[in-house]
């Protein structure tokens, strides 16, 4: 495999990733539950009403 093959996979798989995790955090908002995320070495949980400022 190329690299610029090896590249465009890599951008095609975060791609699928950020959407896959766009997705799965508007499903927990929508259904209200809170979402919990590895944060700066800490667990932290996130509430449903606070999922719309995550950075994504």
């Amino acid at each position: 495999m190329t690299a610029d093959k090896v590249k465009e996979l890599r951008q095609k798989i975060d791609a699928g990733v950020k959407t896959a995790v766009a997705t799965a955090l508007e499903e927990h908002r929508r259904a209200g539950r809170s979402v919990v995320v590895w944060k700066q070495g800490k667990v932290v949980t996130i509430r449903p009403d606070e999922v719309r400022n995550v950075k994504r």
